[in-house]
């Protein structure tokens, strides 16, 4: 009875062990948050700056911007790396089994906010879905939803921008996903599929997982710390690199130079935002910084949504990855449905807004 008593005793400490973990981390993410607007300046002023210079602006924007969106990265993905432990890629994987065009597009779409993958990372998940039979239009909504319209992308916009471009983009980027999908699921592309994978289908191997497997909260914590460590540990030098061309752009870009290129009365501003955003390799969190800056300068929202979704979307390493999975044509496909979606989001929403 006594070890009984001494081992539920260990077992509340170490309990309130992993919740002093986030409950501390939560009090001083607020401190640093609420205090990153006067350490800027005060970095500024100690560096005998001009704030009102080129210089000094470029520099106070990356100053402040960099450990805001470090921050507000870092509580996400905390917090969706605890939310994942209750939603695996193989219970993802079993959901979508079997699901039909339509309903399954509208799931994997919707399943993409919750995974914050970029292009890269996403396609592993993607040849998964292949391998346990989910059909090839669904697999492509979720690929396209993934690194687009992700919770770390959401949250980042409802940081910065405020709820309604953060509504605006998620409604954009899950009508692109599901539409997308959709299309490529019409056209019946299976036989585009790499041999082995047409294969590895045909065998209909599923990957076999424990389903009923329940954490309790310290290995949930620990989880998130995990998420943590892995995601900001690989992404944190892109948001730098973001942070930094935008605070270039905010600094030393003229207003007017700007709004003429990516402005709403250049009929091919558009396009060529989407082609400059192709070949750029960069997950939401690095390419928001640079959004901020773009729309700063007076560059038109529609324009700058379609900027940032072709980045996140349609990036060129991703189409070198998928060709290990994807025949030239489908993978031509896709790249052509996509671009056309994210072609009409900005048209239309330089011409509404």
């Amino acid at each position: 009875m006594e070890n009984e008593v001494k081992s539920s005793a260990q077992g509340g400490m170490a309990g309130a062990g992993w919740l002093a973990v986030p409950v501390l981390g939560a009090g001083l993410w607020i401190l640093l948050y609420a205090s990153l607007q006067s350490l800027a300046d005060g970095v500024v002023r100690l560096m005998g700056v001009e704030i009102h210079s080129r210089f000094g602006e470029a520099l106070a924007f990356f100053l402040f911007e960099t450990p805001k969106v470090l921050l507000l990265l870092a509580l996400i993905v905390f917090v969706m790396g605890v939310i994942h432990t209750f939603v695996s890629a193989e219970k993802t994987r079993a959901l979508l089994s079997g699901k039909k065009l339509g309903v399954g597009n509208v799931m994997a779409a919707s399943l993409g906010i919750v995974t914050p993958f970029c292009s890269c990372s996403a396609v592993p998940l993607f040849i998964g879905f292949l391998q346990a039979g989910v059909p090839l239009g669904v697999t492509f909504s979720f690929l396209i939803s993934a690194p687009m319209v992700n919770e770390v992308a959401l949250g980042l916009l409802f940081g910065l921008f405020g709820w309604k471009i953060a509504s605006l983009y998620l409604g954009l980027g899950l009508t692109v996903a599901i539409t997308a999908g959709l299309i490529i699921g019409k056209l019946g592309m299976e036989r585009h599929l790499e041999d082995w994978v047409q294969a590895i289908q045909a065998r209909g191997g599923a990957v076999a997982a424990n389903l009923d497997e329940k954490p309790g909260w310290a290995a949930r914590i620990g989880a998130g710390m995990h998420h943590l460590r892995e995601i900001v540990g690989k992404v944190w030098p892109y948001i730098v690199l973001g942070v930094a061309v935008g605070a270039g752009i905010h600094g030393y870009v003229p207003q007017d130079f700007m709004a003429g290129i990516m402005g709403r009365s250049a009929w091919w501003s558009v396009p060529a935002a989407v082609l400059v955003g192709v070949p750029m390799y960069s997950n939401a969190a690095g390419i928001i910084p640079v959004v901020q800056a773009l729309l700063g300068k007076g560059a038109a929202l529609g324009t700058v949504l379609a900027f940032m979704m072709s980045v996140t979307a349609l990036s060129f390493p991703e189409i070198i990855i998928l060709r290990k999975v994807l025949k030239p044509v489908l993978i031509a496909t896709f790249v052509g449905v996509v671009s056309v979606g994210i072609l009409f989001v900005g048209y239309v929403f330089n011409l509404v807004l």
